[in-house]
């Protein structure tokens, strides 16, 4: 389990990073100074090998497992497969070992089973991800976790044998109780910055200790709660950070 330097809470986040405003100085060396300044509080660090790691259990319990340990969980968009692709290899010789493209991306698949070829350790899933198509085809270029919005049922039950991670959108305590009751292993709360933050992800949390939840919160907010102890302190060892970034501007400085 990655534990962050503050208050001995856990912090694997979720990074979000807009490939719109990339240029071509996204490089190795960019990412690993990105990652090396984010693991000075996040500890982030590199987890996958170009080989393929050995974890008992289904790729879905893998994908839990990545996830604790690496701390970050990238997120992607960009505005084209090949951009997509150099923009996840920086990531990922930066020290990222768990990354999501978003459907929004154009041509996501191609650059999923392109990546998934290069990387076969790292967990690689594809986000945004609305009906069962989608669903089946990400799984079919190799996707290892799925994340949605909200919950949508028919995904759930495509990766009902633990071929994939799939991570349901809730917002309310209703909704977060009926996606762990339907099957979902960790539930992402969304969109928590709009309703307080870390407060209402911590207030949430008190009735349902053993869901494991994934907070989004934008990395304004995060920035301004991160100062905070007494708010970091709320969280506990199951809520995961799903931080909305925007990488360009720390490769840039």
């Amino acid at each position: 389990m990655t534990v962050a330097s503050t208050g001995g809470s856990v912090w694997p986040l979720n990074l979000f990073f807009s490939s719109s405003k990339i240029q071509p100085f996204l490089t190795k060396a960019s990412a690993h100074t990105y990652c090396k300044r984010f693991s000075s509080h996040f500890r982030c660090k590199n987890s996958h090998k170009n080989s393929v790691a050995v974890y008992p259990g289904t790729v879905a319990d893998r994908v839990l497992m990545d996830i604790e340990n690496s701390g970050i969980i990238a997120c992607l968009r960009a505005q084209s497969a090949e951009m997509a692709i150099e923009a996840a290899r920086a990531a990922l010789s930066g020290g990222i070992s768990v990354l999501e493209i978003t459907m929004s991306t154009p041509g996501v698949f191609e650059a999923l089973q392109f990546l998934v070829h290069e990387y076969p350790s790292a967990s690689l899933g594809v986000g945004t991800v609305l009906d069962s198509q989608d669903a089946k085809d990400a799984l079919e270029c190799g996707a290892k976790f799925l994340m949605s919005p909200a919950m949508v049922k028919e995904i759930l039950d495509d990766v009902a044998e633990g071929q994939a991670l799939y991570i349901p959108g809730a917002m309310t305590p209703t909704e977060i109780l009926l996606a762990s009751r339907a099957g979902a292993k960790i539930v992402k709360v969304y969109p928590v910055s709009a309703l307080g933050g870390v407060q209402y992800i911590a207030a949430v949390k008190k009735p349902f200790p053993n869901i494991q939840m994934i907070a989004f919160i934008t990395r304004h907010n995060h920035r301004s709660e991160s100062t905070d102890s007494s708010k970091i302190s709320c969280l506990c060892d199951n809520i995961y950070l799903n931080l909305c970034y925007d990488f360009p501007f720390s490769f840039a400085s």
